[in-house]
């Protein structure tokens, strides 16, 4: 099976997040896309983090009717910082039949070769590259384990999504209905 993983915190899941899979499973020719939770992303604070379980939970709930999606916590057991590199191996061994590809924001090819074992990924992996708003030229448009993907630009952020949560503002349209009455009822956000 072709497998795009899309990583991230997924604090919460949104419906942008949802549109950027859907889209790259349609156009990037995938068998299915596996949302990958991250629970510490090495560029980001964790402190601002949902429990670990909870946010698989939400995700769970957000792909629920979808057969071309899935999500994993195999990043839950491994060393942190998890870093790319290591779970798309530790995946590899896992699971050789199939074939993974990595699914990042066009804004994060500009970083990119920063990564750990960014080459490496590039070589053994490859990126399917969803576009993203104000994205500077990173010099891998034209490499050729580098795919671009149709998707629609939609500027959602999580953090503003926990704003509105705090300022008791609904969030109706921005998460999926399900991950939506979740976070009512367990109060996800509210501090």
């Amino acid at each position: 099976m072709k497998i795009g993983l899309f990583f991230g915190s997924f604090n919460p899941i949104h419906i942008g997040h949802l549109i950027i899979a859907n889209s790259v499973v349609e156009y990037a020719n995938l068998d299915q896309v596996w949302f990958v939770v991250s629970p510490q992303n090495p560029f980001k604070k964790s402190s601002n983090l949902l429990h670990e379980q909870d946010r698989l939970i939400m995700v769970r709930q957000a792909i629920a009717d979808n057969p071309k999606m899935n999500v994993t916590d195999i990043e839950f057991g491994m060393p942190k910082p998890s870093y790319t590199i290591d779970t798309l191996t530790y995946l590899t061994d896992k699971y050789p039949k199939h074939d993974f590809k990595l699914i990042i924001g066009e804004d994060n090819l500009k970083n990119f070769p920063k990564w750990k074992n960014a080459e490496m990924i590039l070589q053994h992996y490859g990126l399917l590259v969803y576009p993203r708003m104000n994205a500077e030229v990173s010099g891998l448009e034209d490499h050729p384990n580098v795919q671009f993907f149709d998707a629609p630009q939609i500027d959602i952020s999580a953090t503003f999504i926990r704003r509105m949560i705090r300022e008791n503002k609904s969030v109706k349209y921005l998460v999926h209905e399900d991950v939506e009455a979740l976070i009512k009822l367990k109060k996800f956000f509210q501090e």
